[in-house]
């Protein structure tokens, strides 16, 4: 598989200021969102799309599942803090991969369960971390998680950019972000 993307190893040697990053989609990226904001070591989450065909995707299409986005978070993070390989043991954590385009009452493609990979390094490691869970039965259902290269990521609108911090009192932080947040052990 070709990534279109430099790889993360030569952007960091070219640039000793870049940061490391992770595109990850499980559900709603308010809730990845919200999960990756408290993950010691990550330093910027932007809500976006990724993985489908229309340019420069607004929400409302996005919405439709027929752009071919998943609602995804772009996780910027300090390797020397938190690897990679972390990162996408939260996102399996953070939702439930066995569900097919879906998660919970959230149904359609575009909440998808997808692992965008910048390099052949971090498609090695999401398959590695996906065949370990496997190997120990941590789920009871199969992994459905896509891994694929990522082409482009399209930053979503600013109402979704940090939803839960800037909106804790709406129903759907209350009834399904904050629970998430307390059983990983992140509620404030």
């Amino acid at each position: 598989m070709t990534h279109p993307i430099a790889n993360a190893q030569d952007i960091q040697e070219a640039n000793p200021d870049a940061r490391a990053r992770a595109t990850l989609g499980g559900g709603c990226f308010w809730c990845l969102d919200a999960v990756f904001r408290r993950v010691p070591g990550v330093e910027q989450v932007t809500a976006g799309y990724a993985g489908g065909h229309v340019p420069h995707p607004t929400y409302e299409q996005v919405c439709t599942g027929q752009t071919g986005h998943a609602e995804v978070v772009q996780v910027e993070f300090d390797p020397e803090v938190v690897s990679y390989k972390e990162l996408v043991e939260w996102f399996f954590r953070a939702h439930d991969p066995t569900q097919l385009n879906r998660q919970g009452a959230d149904v359609g493609p575009q909440y998808r369960s997808i692992i965008l990979t910048d390099s052949p390094a971090q498609e090695e490691t999401a398959r590695a971390v996906m065949t370990a869970l496997t190997a120990a039965k941590t789920f009871s259902a199969p992994i459905v998680t896509e891994v694929v290269a990522l082409d482009r990521f399209y930053p979503a609108e600013a109402t979704h950019q940090a939803y839960y911090d800037r909106n804790q009192r709406a129903p759907y932080c209350v009834f399904v972000i904050q629970p998430k947040l307390e059983h990983l052990r992140l509620a404030d």
